[in-house]
């Protein structure tokens, strides 16, 4: 199913959370279940920590001028990085290349695969934009996901800036505890 991981991502970290003692267990299942089914986020993300999420269910709305401008600039350009950008550079050039390989040359192969990278760059990041943007127009403040990852100035630091709540939730689940 759709939005599987995010589903598990969110529901293990809640049950690591509260068997640690760092956040209290959520009496309404109403309110879990709105937490794990955030449906902004669902699909694409961000992974968002119960404790940075459910308290603001007990706020109540209100949508500044800033954060207006703010979600619409932030899904009108998950949108032009999805739309325009991704699935564009994905039907004009890499779909081509790569169900036919041979039939290119090998610096139009290689320029395939560097535009794929960009392209699953302008999936995940639009998505995730576009999700930020409508979860601020709700009301729901979420955390950023990418910070221009290709601007990295190494391996660890691309992995900082991609994906954020993946990695910080792999290393605060996973890594960490393990180490």
């Amino acid at each position: 199913p759709v939005g599987i991981s995010f589903f598990v991502f969110q529901g293990l970290s809640y049950v690591i959370d509260v068997y640690r003692n760092d956040v209290i267990a959520e009496k309404s299942l109403f309110r879990f279940a709105l937490y794990i089914a955030f449906f902004p986020q669902l699909v694409a993300g961000p992974i968002i920590r119960s404790k940075d999420l459910l308290h603001q269910f007990d706020q109540p709305f209100r949508l500044e001028d800033d954060d207006f401008g703010h979600a619409l600039y932030l899904i009108l350009g998950g949108l032009l990085k999805k739309a325009l950008f991704a699935d564009y550079l994905a039907a004009n050039l890499l779909d081509r290349v790569f169900e036919h390989p041979d039939q290119f040359s090998s610096l139009e192969v290689l320029a395939a695969v560097y535009g794929y990278a960009l392209q699953i760059y302008g999936d995940f990041s639009g998505y995730t934009d576009i999700a930020i943007g409508v979860a601020l127009l709700l009301g729901f403040k979420l955390p950023p996901n990418f910070n221009l990852p290709y601007r990295a100035n190494g391996l660890q630091d691309f992995w900082r800036r991609w994906h954020i709540s993946l990695s910080t939730w792999l290393r605060d689940y996973l890594y960490i505890p393990l180490g």
